[in-house]
């Protein structure tokens, strides 16, 4: 069975007062009270209902409780105590004053009245009792403390009446819940107690009074203050939530803005995160400063769209003098409190006038500077204010702020660390990558390195090396991990790399040396234990990948240790990934790599790169590998615009996750005609003729000027491969725009050497009298034997 809604509007008179003084609304419990009907005074005046001379004073704050004289309509005077409550514009209702006062109260109690020994009117608790009308009957004096008004004037009002906010009126909802129900009800509310300019948190227990017959009768509420326990879970909540949104990123800036979104509005209404600058202190920021202070804006937050509190933009520097918050808090090491009232703010803001000027077009009132600090490191300073929050910083606000700003700092410090560790290893990293790729004979070149966006810089790397014969290695690897260490080893490794094609090895021979290399770093690398303790192999790990291109034969030999295959395009052709034997990654030691072969007519494109630029997490490497396919099947005539389309369409917008390295290389062939090739007799009685025929052939080239060179060159050579070596003996010649080189061919493998010859020794001085006269010279061994080569530059007047 339903009950009847049990509110009688009639038994409190009320009234509203708009803004500009006019009544807005009359109850029929005003009509009851002073007798005059809605039509008579809606719309006019209040101030003519009052019969006082001397009329109260306006009231200044939201709450108004006083005794006043009002006029009757037969022209008596009452003497009324009202309460008047400011109500602000809500939903598009102007701003008004609620005004009520009760009417006749209710009967004094009678004994047996289960309303009146429900009331434990004496307790420590704030209890107040409500009858069936939801109306107060009585109320202890914890309760009239809480309230602020006595107990005799309220009672007879409802509890809107009394408290006049919408969460008065949400707790009379779940009064009459309880009415209705007769089950007992928590419910937790936010309400000012008394004067006090801060809102408590409040537990509204609420529980059914019945009389001797079990029927409702009323309803008991005792109310709980329990701002404290609240509190300290806001407190932990919002350190709870700084430790999971503080430190996403190892950026700094974007850390700092973190730190200023958690404490905006839970701590503060307007946030500052100022830092300093290491590069002023030596690369590393100081323990303690004095000032001035220089310091730069890296993140702002307001509870005011856009942050017009703000006087300096993110990214500015500004320097703070001794007398400013932030230099006082900077140089005491600790939190410090200032206030508007107190004037502990009046020099800065005299000092800064643009400062002092926001200081009152927003009413901040309340400032706490808290220094930004971490591993015995001053990083900077937050400054929290505060201007639509009433009320100032407390010592508990302070512990929370210290605690949430030192995690931040601890993460503001680690992206501070990791920045410099990147920035240190992209310079090394740029330091050992070649900063352009040498023009050669063989093949034109283009390539590119991107760091990894979040994992920090790692080990890929690339190199285009010239050797011998016109030929050309490439080569492309990859060391595990990430940062300075791994920037390291990719720089011994590409130094090994070069040492070891000089030397003119196969790419199996050069992959078992490397390999060799990364096992002893690998033991180096876990060596930290007792001396003579040797680290586990595989603490160092690489992958790579070597070719050499000859431009004459126009074939290229290929090995890889765990790298990707490169895709090869041939003219008129689709991209294909070539099939090459897989060989194991670097470092594990022992195992065999092997090498191809492969014919690459002129203009073939071979690309090789490093996986980080098929691995994403947006698609599958296979997914990658044919969209590189398909860009690489449109490859322009610019090396260079292929790259970037490669780049760009495989890699994500946010960037790599891992480091990427490529090099594209498009072959060319050197003509016949270029290439001349004389067997030689064993007998040392035919280098004369030898020597014409290259002066002659020098002459077909239009290189007359380089013949006197060429001939003793060639000369010394043959010479040396007659009376050492073994048949056959071949001699070649071939040349470009800027090279003509000399190579002797015979089937024995020992190298020759340079030797100090004596005085009067007669032989001994040819190799050195070659090293004179040419650019730079060789030798390498193949199956056969072994070639030893010598390269002459050709200059302008030569050609």
């Amino acid at each position: 069975m339903s009950r009847v809604y049990p509110f009688d509007e009639a038994a409190t008179a009320r009234a509203v007062i708009g803004d500009d003084g006019t009544l807005t609304e009359w109850n029929e419990g005003a009509r009851r009270l002073l007798g005059h009907p809605p039509a008579a005074v809606l719309g006019r005046p209040a101030a003519e209902l009052l019969a006082d001379t001397d009329p109260p004073a306006p009231p200044s704050g939201a709450r108004w409780a006083g005794t006043v004289g009002l006029r009757h309509q037969d022209g008596r005077t009452l003497s009324v105590w009202l309460l008047a409550h400011r109500r602000p514009p809500h939903d598009g209702r102007p701003g008004d004053w609620l005004v009520v006062t009760p009417l006749a109260g209710p009967p004094s109690p009678a004994g047996g009245d289960p309303l009146t020994e429900a009331g434990l009117l004496q307790s420590p608790c704030a209890v107040a009792v409500y009858d069936d009308r939801l109306r107060l009957r009585r109320m202890n004096a914890a309760m009239a403390e809480i309230v602020g008004l006595p107990a005799e004037r309220v009672r007879g009002l409802r509890l809107p009446e009394i408290g006049g906010k919408p969460q008065n009126e949400e707790l009379e909802q779940g009064m009459l819940r309880v009415l209705t129900s007769g089950r007992p009800l928590d419910m937790q509310t936010f309400l000012r107690a008394g004067g006090e300019d801060r809102a408590h948190a409040w537990l509204a227990r609420m529980a059914p009074v019945r009389d001797a017959a079990g029927r409702v009768r009323g309803v008991c509420l005792a109310a709980h203050d329990v701002t404290d326990s609240h509190r300290a879970r806001q407190r932990l909540q919002l350190v709870n939530e700084a430790g999971v949104r503080i430190g996403t990123t190892l950026d700094v800036t974007r850390t700092a803005q973190e730190l200023a979104d958690v404490c905006v509005p839970a701590l503060a209404d307007f946030v500052t995160i100022d830092l300093l600058d290491p590069q002023e202190y030596g690369g590393e920021p100081p323990a303690r400063v004095t000032p001035p202070v220089r310091l730069r804006r890296a993140a702002h937050q307001s509870v005011l769209p856009g942050v017009p509190e703000a006087v300096i933009k993110p990214g500015t520097a500004e320097e703070y003098p001794a007398f400013s918050p932030q230099a006082d808090a900077l140089t005491a090491g600790r939190t410090i409190t200032t206030s508007v009232a107190a004037g502990d703010m009046d020099q800065w803001l005299d000092w800064h006038p643009e400062r002092g000027e926001r200081v009152r077009q927003f009413g901040i009132h309340s400032s706490m500077s808290v220094p930004v600090r971490a591993r015995g490191l001053t990083l900077g300073v937050a400054v929290l204010t505060r201007h639509r929050r009433p009320d100032s910083f407390t010592a508990d606000d302070v512990l929370l702020a210290e605690e949430i700003t030192g995690r931040a700092a601890v993460c503001i410090d680690n992206a501070r660390r990791y920045s410099r560790e990147r920035e240190t290893a992209l310079a090394l990293q740029r330091s050992l990558l070649p900063r352009s790729l040498p023009h050669t004979a063989a093949l034109e070149a283009s390539s590119r390195y991107l760091p990894a966006a979040r994992a920090g810089v790692g080990g890929d790397w690339f190199d285009v090396i010239p050797l011998s014969g016109m030929r050309v290695a490439m080569v492309v690897g990859d060391v595990v991990g990430h940062g300075i260490q791994a920037s390291a080893t990719m720089g011994r490794l590409r130094t090994a790399v070069r040492t070891l094609a000089d030397i003119d090895l196969a790419p199996d021979e050069l992959l078992t040396h490397l390999d060799d290399l990364v096992v002893r770093l690998s033991e180096e690398s876990g060596g930290d234990g007792a001396p003579g303790e040797a680290g586990s192999p595989g603490e160092v790990g690489a992958t790579c990948l070597y070719a050499v291109y000859d431009p004459v034969s126009r074939r290229c030999a290929l090995a890889r240790a765990g790298h990707p295959p490169p895709v090869v395009l041939r003219p008129g052709g689709v991209p294909q990934v070539l099939d090459l034997p897989a060989g194991p990654p670097l470092g594990l030691g022992g195992l065999p790599f092997e090498s191809a072969e492969v014919e690459l007519p002129e203009g073939t494109v071979l690309a090789l790169y490093t996986d980080g630029l098929v691995w994403s997490r947006e698609r599958d490497p296979e997914t990658s590998r044919e969209l590189l396919h398909e860009v690489l099947g449109a490859c322009a005539d610019s090396l260079d615009e292929t790259c970037d389309r490669v780049l760009h369409t495989l890699l994500p917008t946010g960037g790599a996750p891992d480091d990427v390295a490529l090099l594209l290389a498009r072959t060319r062939g050197l003509p016949g005609s270029q290439v001349a090739t004389w067997d030689i007799p064993a007998d040392p009685a035919l280098v004369a003729p030898i020597r014409k025929q290259v002066v002659e052939q020098l002459d077909t080239w239009s290189l007359s000027e380089a013949s006197f060179t060429a001939e003793l060159v060639v000369s010394e050579l043959v010479t040396n491969a007659i009376r050492y070596g073994a048949r056959p003996i071949r001699l070649r010649l071939i040349h470009d725009a800027a090279t003509l080189i000399c190579e002797v061919s015979d089937t024995n493998h020992t190298a020759p050497h340079l030797r100090r010859a004596k005085t009067f020794d007669e032989g001994g001085r040819g190799l050195l009298l070659v090293a004179q006269l040419t650019q730079r010279w060789g030798s390498r061994h193949h199956p056969e034997g072994k070639t030893i080569w010598a390269e002459l530059p050709l200059f302008e007047e030569d050609r």
